[in-house]
């Protein structure tokens, strides 16, 4: 069969690969989506875990091989902290053996974290980064799970967006935006802070970096909650139809957008600084859009990518204050500790839970021998709680700790983020107009949290504003 199949290929990839260049990319997602639908009737596609939510045992009563730091209902339930701590303590390198995600390696300590970050020699991103395989028939391909030299290539292409000339331009449109979202959040009543606020600014600034239509924006915050969240992947709540309709309907607005810009390009138009147009206007990736499954991972993977991270510190920010009240009045009193906030927020908050790689050989890795093709977890939200790294104690919140810059969070080596930049200057633009605005931001009750062992998200937090004097005066 094997033979046979060599035989063949050089007559049906060629066949395949003009198929794939012909036919719509959503008309192809759905075809894929009905053969997986055949195969779950006929009981031959591969289970999908179902997790349901029971109390969780305290860390201390569990063995250390009973420790399964990938259930995704650690963060909801407000262990992770004993749980990680433990691991760092007695055992930073700790191989699972049983867990629903197959068995993998958690690194929990800081420098070991970076030992594997930095060396893609050694530890390979490919073919995911998520614990877990992604749904059958959406096995998509991102740069981010590449090695290089393809790694390096497709980065490069976008790369042009957050360059810093790019984000001094972008500055004030950002500000403005800010401005207004913050200007019509109701004062001395309760409102959800996720939905005003942190969706709404992260959906704004995503239709910025694809220049897709903004009356449309809620469908890129949309389509990234449900890319992030397969159970198989990372034990969240989305269903198989659910991520082939989304798949879909993203395949389909992306590939017209695509289209568009291409024929405005081919007619003279100059490119643009938007994603798009610069992955268009590279040799290597103007043709992404006829490799289906690299072009969907790689606008999921920049959709995701300005979503989290800065979506999830906006709202774990406003936590973290009413936390440690005691920095907010910090804060108030001396505005110019917002740089150094930022970085602290996304350090405490840590807003992605983790990154996996798989050993490309045998590796010793802190008295524990990771063999080859072992997969291996990165956890930065252990890391950045790590007391051997941080000075003060990591779990408090400090406006001014003096190395919060050094965090895990945006990754480090080939991997790090490139839009780290962008996330810090919306971040400090937020704050800076909050404070200019409000004297106090209250917390009414607890967070609703995301069901994921890879994001550490919020679905709800209801707050209350408390105006500024000045601004009180002046509404009157």
């Amino acid at each position: 069969m094997n033979v046979l199949r060599s035989l063949l290929a050089p007559v049906i990839q060629p066949a395949l690969d003009k198929a794939t260049s012909i036919i719509p990319i959503h008309w192809q997602v759905k075809g894929v989506h009905a053969f997986q639908s055949v195969k779950q009737r006929a009981g031959r596609h591969r289970p999908v875990p179902v997790f349901m939510e029971t109390p969780l045992p305290e860390a201390d009563t569990l063995a250390l091989n009973d420790i399964d730091v990938s259930n995704p209902f650690l963060y909801r339930q407000g262990l992770w902290h004993s749980y990680f701590k433990r691991l760092r303590d007695e055992c930073p390198v700790h191989y699972q053996k049983n867990s629903p995600f197959g068995p993998f390696w958690s690194i929990t300590r800081y420098d070991d974290i970076m030992f594997v970050d930095t060396h893609h020699d050694l530890f390979s991103a490919e073919p995911i980064i998520s614990i877990g395989p992604q749904p059958e028939g959406l096995e998509l391909e991102t740069f981010i799970a590449m090695d290089p030299p393809k790694h390096d290539v497709q980065r490069q292409a976008v790369q042009g967006v957050v360059a810093p000339k790019n984000l001094a331009q972008m500055e004030s449109l950002i500000r403005s935006r800010t401005a207004d979202v913050l200007d019509r959040l109701p004062v001395d009543e309760p409102f959800d802070w996720v939905q005003r606020v942190s969706i709404e600014l992260t959906s704004r600034m995503l239709a910025t970096l694809f220049d897709f239509p903004f009356d449309q924006r809620h469908k890129l915050a949309y389509w990234s909650d449900v890319a992030a969240s397969p159970p198989e992947a990372t034990g969240g709540t989305s269903s198989t139809d659910e991520n082939f309709k989304v798949a879909a309907d993203m395949a389909r607005q992306m590939s017209l957008l695509w289209r568009e810009k291409e024929a405005r390009m081919a007619a003279g138009e100059e490119a643009g600084f938007d994603l798009m147009s610069l992955l268009l206007a590279n040799d290597t990736t103007r043709d992404m859009i006829n490799r289906p499954m690299e072009f969907m991972g790689n606008m999921v993977l920049l959709i995701v990518g300005g979503n989290d991270t800065t979506r999830n510190s906006m709202t774990g920010g406003v936590f973290a204050l009413n936390q440690f009240p005691g920095e907010f009045t910090k804060l108030r009193q001396n505005p110019g500790l917002i740089p150094s906030m930022v970085s602290e927020i996304i350090r405490w908050q840590t807003p992605l839970a983790y990154m996996r790689r798989i050993a490309k050989q045998d590796v010793t890795l802190n008295g524990q021998t990771i063999k080859k093709g072992d997969k291996v977890v990165m956890w930065y939200a252990s890391g950045n709680r790590d007391e051997r790294a941080f000075d003060e104690d990591p779990d408090l919140f400090r406006v001014d700790r003096k190395n919060a810059r050094k965090h895990l969070s945006f990754g480090f080596g080939v991997h790090r983020c490139m839009g780290n930049r962008l996330a810090e200057m919306q971040l400090r633009i937020l704050w800076e107009e909050i404070l200019k605005r409000f004297d106090h931001i209250e917390v009414l009750g607890k967070p609703e949290y995301v069901q994921s062992n890879f994001v550490r998200g919020y679905t709800r937090m209801d707050v209350k504003l408390t105006a500024k004097a000045w601004r009180t005066g002046q509404k009157r």
